[in-house]
């Protein structure tokens, strides 16, 4: 009989002990699981939001994490805005009126207004042009997708389009009327949006957002500035372009804004609106996508010259907000978790140590059999790790089980569709590098956490089992047999 199978006899004469202990190490795994699979939701709903799309955005004076999660995740409120003008000096020639490149055009791909504001229920209203639905991409390489209808066109001033979970949980359809509320859920009412598409889920918090038309938006009470912001006159000199040059190209730009929109677009949408005047303009934030080699450069230029813009780069942003404030917290809760499972590896200890005092006779004969130490050590180690290993599988189970009830709940929560086979992302086991010169040699290996598990399951029942174990081991044959009737 192999030693696996008397371990296993062992275990079930004992099965009550064992499948309490066994438990209790099902339930410390099935915390360690949920931990691992939240903390990757989490992860995976900031670094796979519409950030991955763009690669820097460009807004008023203030944190550059507050931007961020404002623009990105609609997590928090803007403090300020910055003029239409200064988004139209990130345009190309062909986009812009006066012909004229914008002094940043030359660095941008790709560059895309929102405005911010009001709400639709407990959802973000988000004001944009059809560009966001035509060249904007979600994630690199990848556009919105309909659900049902379409983005909506230049003219079409109130028109919207809405998210998967705005649409399921607001109950709206397409065609129906949308009451954007200002400032705040349960604020005034604006007029109303009509729904011309429905956006597929995309994982991201676009599924959660309500995109309007922003000439729309800006003849909404409260969105026009009362009187015209002056142009060169907020903004520091161009370290490209001499201060006269640049207030030149402003006033071009001033001249001839208005009329960006022909008389026939305006009619098919709101016949007795005009579009509002692009001085009484400001938009929230701009998102571009910039040529990475000049990225930095840009950068540098709008934070030092550009005084009361500035820019931020959505990747490192919520790396440092990871790194200094999810990750610790998610290292503790995961620590806690851990705790609960050495805890639970104790109690195994204790179990089989109890159980010795009884098993001294069985021992013994095995013993007297021809047995030996190591052999009758290795089947109390094999005890334990099977009595760790059943209880951290029946964890994993039940940790992916209680994830799976959880999925909706998540899903509306975070964007993040996960189911029942939803494992937590791979993370950096090791990492060398040795110095070689100019192409050091690099060793990196990633590893699904949950995996990770067998191992150290493994290794913690080898540490509990080996004081029960060494108990064994030290059993005086003739004093049992001896001492048993």
């Amino acid at each position: 009989m192999s030693l696996w199978k008397i371990a296993w006899r062992s275990i079930q004469q004992r099965s009550l002990a064992s499948s309490l202990t066994g438990f209790s190490m099902a339930l410390g795994v099935a915390l360690v699981v949920a931990v691992l699979v939240m903390s990757g939701v989490i992860k995976q709903s900031f670094q796979s939001g519409p950030g991955l799309g763009y690669n820097m955005i460009v807004g008023a004076k203030g944190g550059s994490l507050q931007l961020v999660l404002n623009t990105v995740y609609h997590l928090s409120r803007p403090v300020e805005n910055v003029p239409y003008w200064y988004y139209l000096e990130f345009l190309p020639a062909s986009q812009r009126d006066d012909g004229v490149d914008g002094k940043y055009a030359k660095y941008v791909e790709q560059a895309i207004p929102v405005l911010m504001g009001d709400y639709f229920g407990e959802f973000r209203v988000v004001a944009t042009s059809p560009r966001m639905f035509e060249d904007f991409e979600v994630v690199p390489g990848k556009r919105f997708e309909f659900a049902a209808g379409r983005g909506f066109k230049k003219d079409e001033y109130y028109a919207a389009v809405i998210g998967q979970q705005v649409a399921n949980r607001m109950n709206v359809k397409l065609g129906d009327g949308i009451h954007p509320e200002h400032g705040q859920p349960g604020g005034h009412k604006h007029d109303p949006f009509k729904v011309v598409g429905i956006l597929k889920s995309t994982g991201t918090v676009s599924d959660k957002a309500v995109y309007v038309n922003m000439e729309g938006f800006y003849l909404m009470d409260g969105h026009a500035l009362t009187e015209a912001r002056p142009q060169a006159a907020t903004q520091a000199t161009s370290i490209e372009k001499p201060k006269e040059a640049a207030a030149n190209e402003a006033k071009k730009a001033t001249e001839k804004q208005g009329d960006e929109f022909q008389p026939d677009q305006r009619v098919e949408a709101e016949p007795s609106k005009q579009p509002l005047p692009k001085d009484l303009r400001e938009v929230t934030a701009i998102l571009l996508r910039t040529d990475d080699l000049y990225a930095p450069g840009m950068m540098k230029k709008i934070n030092k010259y550009d005084v009361f813009a500035q820019a931020a780069l959505p990747i490192g942003e919520i790396s440092r907000l990871f790194d200094t404030l999810v990750g610790p917290m998610t290292a503790i809760l995961f620590g806690l978790t851990v705790l609960i499972v050495v805890v639970s590896a104790i109690g195994i200890m204790v179990s089989i140590y109890n159980s010795m005092s009884e098993r001294r006779h069985e021992i013994a004969i095995m013993r007297a059999l021809g047995a030996r130490r190591g052999k009758i050590m290795a089947i109390v180690l094999l005890e334990s790790i099977l009595l760790a290993l059943l209880g951290g599988l029946c964890g994993w189970l039940l940790g992916h089980v209680l994830v799976a009830g959880l999925s909706p709940l998540i899903a509306e929560r975070t964007g993040v569709e996960i189911g029942f086979g939803y494992l937590a992302p791979p993370v950096n086991v090791v990492n060398w590098e040795v110095p070689t010169g100019d192409n050091p040699f690099r060793i990196k290996i990633d590893a699904y956490p949950e995996l990770l598990l067998i191992p150290g399951l493994i290794v913690l029942a080898s540490l509990v089992g080996f004081l029960p174990a060494l108990a064994a081991y030290r059993t005086d044959v003739s004093k049992s047999l001896t001492a048993t009737p």
